[in-house]
């Protein structure tokens, strides 16, 4: 634990502001001090103060959000802040920091940055308008309404084009990625969104970006920040226990199909415009996204993730050989063309990098894991680091700011070590604070009897029937959260019966489910795992949250299996050092979508009958937030019946 943050200035000003009469009681309408977020903050300070690594895990209601960024503005060093997702990027720009404003009564310069792919490509856009949309005309209309848009915004955040949805497939058109962005030799870089708002960052004192922005920038140091990163006195890197799932995705190197169905595409396009529609080139680039289609036919269906071994390269090595040449015979069709114009040459770059990517697949490494995933319309050929501990480590070591690393779900058992080894952090700081929230009076745990194994196979069914009760007795909305797709599936077709709205996840964009959840304030929502964390519904419309199975990722994915043999071969166990803790981060998230403020109640029904059976179960109950814990239906009616009747008094 951290020794007490020691007196002096900056130490009074934050006191002050923490205080009960202090300035965040006087800007925030209700707030209420909180031991553990005065602790936090005092920490943050502290880690800034000395400029080194802290670690915090900080339960549901602390408000680490206001713990650290004010000791960091007050600092007055350049603060960097990741977050896990672009939404949670959004709320953290739009809504906290101009709290922090109002609490300190001074202008913050702020900057939100996002990925490219976020921001429109003037000159993309003028080519597709030109050439592009006259083969596609369902496009027509969102070109018009993007152009229009196009004149007006200051930001080409596509955000903001609220017609347009930011799902659309128009977007990739007219947007740039690394692979296809001219730098410097377009002729609109002048006016180009994403220089302005990298420029913009550079002159920030607090910059807002997201994990895939922050770990793209490290590892290829050509995307997003890269201009920033070496100013910046404060890493703060919040939702910090996604990192180590999304960093090996830019540590290794990526391919996909519909890279190079782009390269084939932008190829034909820019034939027109420099190459006098040259009839070689053209007939080149189509051999290319035809090669492309015949792989992604084999491959499979989508949802698949598969480890590149002698059997997958004797069935495919054929058709991905045909890639490979017709992406070699287009790459010399574009050499001998290229001197007449940018965009050629551009093309040129495109294809040699893509061939370097494709020839690092193809050449094996001991150190990498070489694999595939499928999508509906696309593949990708992977190359994932086994442990990216030392890669990130060495990343860190070239920015010696101060790191502050938090989460409500960083520790298993009360220790950190699991999340420090993912990330090489050496014996940093850490901080472990509980929840505000009085468990013991807003919650009920229900750990029903008499279920069968997980594994049988009238599971789901079983399950259902002892939830169905809980969810009639509950006058507020439930979660099902399921850690399977086709046990989600079974459970929408039984539950089709309730006599209340029954949502599920897949039916419609998950902003949307969410949205007409909170709506109904009765409703049942079915969700697998992107409805684990993020998510918060406040009040009666979510009173009761329900755990098919504990959260255990499935072992034969390529990664998983990969660092499971690793382990191994060390003399380890890949069950206590990987899955089990693992799992136990995603069981707390899933906790943690109950209660999230001080007035709501609600029930949590664990029903995976393995917490009573295995030894590892108790990992899982030291997990749980100190709520009563019963047995019995009737003791869950009687919880939901008090606190319904608490509700109307309220109401009184």
């Amino acid at each position: 634990m951290l020794e007490q943050l020691s007196s002096g200035p900056e130490s009074n000003d934050l006191a002050e502001l923490f205080k009960p009469d202090g300035a965040l009681s006087r800007a925030l309408p209700g707030y209420i001090p909180r031991p553990q977020q005065w602790s936090m903050a005092q920490a943050v300070s502290k880690s800034i103060n000395e400029n080194n690594t802290l670690v915090v895990e900080a339960g549901t209601g602390v408000g680490k959000t206001l713990s650290y960024l004010l000791p960091a503005i007050l600092s007055g060093g350049k603060t960097i802040v990741s977050t896990g997702t672009k939404a949670l990027q959004d709320q953290l720009y739009h809504k906290d920091l101009p709290i922090i404003e109002s609490v300190l009564q001074q202008d913050v310069d702020t900057c939100l940055l996002k990925g490219r792919a976020n921001y429109l490509c003037l000159y993309r856009l003028k080519q597709y308008a030109e050439i592009g949309a006259r083969f596609d005309h369902s496009d027509l209309d969102k070109v018009q309404s993007i152009q229009v848009w196009s004149r007006q915004t200051r930001t080409g955040d596509i955000a903001e084009l609220a017609s347009v949805p930011e799902s659309s497939p128009i977007w990739p058109k007219v947007t740039s990625t690394v692979d296809n962005c001219l730098g410097q030799e377009c002729p609109d870089y002048g006016d180009c969104h994403v220089i302005q708002a990298r420029r913009r960052a550079q002159e920030a004192d607090v910059v807002v970006i997201n994990h895939h922005l922050f770990c793209a920038d490290l590892a290829l140091k050509d995307e997003g920040v890269g201009e920033i990163l070496p100013s910046a006195n404060i890493f703060i890197i919040d939702e910090a226990h996604q990192l180590p799932q999304i960093a090996p995705q830019f540590f290794g190197i990526s391919i996909g199909g519909r890279q190079l169905i782009e390269l084939s595409k932008d190829t034909v396009a820019a034939s027109l415009l420099e190459a006098g529609d040259h009839p070689d080139l053209n007939t080149r680039a189509n051999t290319l996204e035809s090669s492309v289609h015949t792989l992604h036919s084999l491959l499979g269906p989508e949802g698949l993730r598969v480890s590149w071994n002698g059997e997958e390269k004797e069935r495919l090595g054929s058709a991905l050989e045909d890639i490979t040449k017709s992406l070699d015979a287009l790459y010399d069709a574009l050499e001998q063309l290229a001197e007449g114009g940018k965009t050629l040459q551009a093309l040129l770059r495109r294809a040699q990098g893509l061939r370097e990517r494709l020839n690092c697949f193809l050449a094996l490494e001991d150190t990498m894991i070489h694999w595939y995933e499928t999508y509906s319309r696309n593949f990708v050929l992977n190359i994932t680091p086994l442990d990216i501990a030392n890669i990130f480590a060495k990343h860190k070591a070239r920015y010696p700011a101060a790191w502050i690393f938090t989460s409500a779900t960083l520790s298993v058992g009360d220790s950190f070590d699991h999340f420090n080894k993912q990330l090489g952090l050496d014996n940093p700081q850490t901080l472990l604070l509980g929840s505000p929230y009085d468990f013991c009076r807003q919650a009920c745990i229900y750990r029903p009897e008499g279920l069968p194994s997980p594994n049988a196979s009238d599971y789901t069914e079983k399950m259902l029937q002892v939830v169905r009760p809980v969810i009639e007795a509950n006058r507020g909305g439930t979660f099902i959260l399921f850690t399977s797709h086709r046990a989600l599936q079974i459970a929408a077709k039984l539950l089709q019966d309730l006599n209340r709205p029954l949502l599920v996840q897949g039916s419609a964009p998950r902003g949307e489910l969410l949205g007409r959840f909170r709506q109904a304030g009765n409703a049942v929502l079915l969700g697998a795992h992107s409805f684990w964390e993020g998510v918060d519904v406040q009040g009666n419309a979510l009173t009761c949250v329900v755990m098919d199975r504990l959260p255990f990722a499935m072992p034969d994915t390529p990664l998983l299996k990969a660092r499971a043999e690793a382990i191994r071969a060390r003399g380890g166990n890949p069950f206590k050092e990987q899955q089990l803790p693992a799992a136990v981060i995603a069981f707390k998230q899933g906790v943690g979508r109950l209660i999230r403020d001080v007035h709501d109640y609600g029930v949590l029904v664990l029903c995976d009958p393995r917490i009573d059976q295995k030894s590892y179960g108790r990992v899982f109950l030291n997990s749980l937030p100190p709520a009563p814990i019963v047995r019995d239906l009737t003791s869950v009616k009687d919880f939901l019946h008090e606190n319904t009747l608490h509700d109307k008094e309220v109401d009184l």
